[in-house]
């Protein structure tokens, strides 16, 4: 059964799943659900700690242009209160220079939405930073002031890794709303337009493959090629490489599993795929997460669920790098998805 597309976030629609602490309790088998399993922390049997950081992974805001369904961050159109200001990432990019991070991965949302984006953009490529953009690809097609997206992106040599679930129509609108795919693919031919994913050019676009449905993704070079087959015969799109990336229990994902009955089939699915293999290189370990009002988190997850870093430095206000390199990670029953067969990152596998 695919995940159907949501038209408003589950806050606009008073959801209880909008409550982070009520999912939690759903993840642990005291709320909806009395489905249990063995505890994340027991089943990995160690204490995950931080390796030197090499990615500080910045939510800029929640306000995007699609609603989709899968959207662990609930973004969407009426979240324009939960936007990162000036003078937060005026912090983070201090953070960045003075810790010489070698690479800052800006996400939301639509990231491109906020107001100070190209500025920040501009004053990190400055400094030698190199950023990344997670674009949904829509957005530079939503409205004119977006048109030239893929000219200053290109001018600021920022690496693009950009949603989409299906090189067809059908599966990715179901996901991400009507129209998301003809937008999607004509955003493509710009980025293209521009050199990006043109072998030599310099300039990096990745695609993301998440499943539409209640189920594992399958085997990330696999779907690369047939990517790159299905999306160059169709429409003549080049693009560098796909990251396969399984969708965790949070947010509006986790309520489709609870609403559609897959929960525990999905939680069983994600336990019984564990592979120890994986924790050493989770994305938990060489990354800061910073919420769009200033808030440390492990992890882009961990934020959504608001877990904050177990340290003494929570907010970048108090940001103290040897007190967070001294941390244990936090994880709860959601690490499962990270885990899972080949793992999870914002990169792709992981082993």
């Amino acid at each position: 059964m695919g995940v159907k597309q949501k038209t408003k976030s589950l806050n606009k629609t008073n959801n209880p799943m909008a409550d982070t602490f009520f999912q939690l309790q759903v993840l642990n088998g005291k709320e909806l659900t009395d489905s249990k399993f063995t505890s994340f922390g027991e089943m990995i049997g160690e204490t995950i700690t931080p390796s030197p950081v090499e990615i500080f992974q910045i939510n800029i805001g929640k306000l995007c242009n699609q609603t989709c369904a899968h959207c662990h961050v609930d973004a969407g159109p009426d979240k324009k209160e939960e936007n990162m200001d000036k003078a937060t990432l005026e912090k983070c990019l201090e953070i960045i220079r003075t810790y010489k991070i070698p690479t800052v991965d800006i996400t939301g949302g639509a990231p491109e939405m906020n107001a100070h984006f190209r500025w920040f953009v501009e004053e990190c490529t400055k400094i030698g930073t190199q950023v990344i953009d997670r674009c949904n690809l829509t957005i530079i097609r939503a409205n004119k002031k977006y048109n030239d997206l893929p000219q200053f992106l290109a001018a600021n040599k920022v690496h693009i890794v950009s949603s989409l679930p299906y090189f067809s129509k059908t599966r990715t609108d179901s996901q991400r709303g009507d129209g998301v795919f003809e937008d999607s693919i004509q955003a493509l031919k710009d980025l293209n337009a521009v050199g990006y994913g043109i072998e030599g050019s310099g300039l990096l676009l990745d695609l993301v493959y998440n499943p539409s449905g209640a189920y594992l993704p399958g085997d990330q070079a696999t779907l690369e090629g047939e990517f790159k087959r299905q999306l160059d015969r169709k429409f003549g799109i080049q693009f560098n490489s796909l990251f396969a990336i399984t969708n965790l229990p949070v947010a509006r994902f986790l309520d489709y599993l609870i609403e559609s009955g897959n929960y525990e089939q999905y939680m069983t699915e994600l336990v019984e795929a564990f592979n120890p293999v994986t924790v050493s290189g989770l994305m938990c370990r060489n990354t800061l997460s910073i919420s769009w009002d200033g808030y440390i988190y492990d992890c882009d997850f961990n934020q959504m669920l608001d877990l904050k870093v177990a340290a003494n430095s929570q907010h970048i206000d108090n940001f103290d790098m040897e007190a967070l390199m001294g941390r244990k990670i936090v994880t709860n029953q959601h690490c499962y998805g990270c885990t899972a067969g080949a793992g999870s990152s914002c990169g792709g596998e992981v082993a």
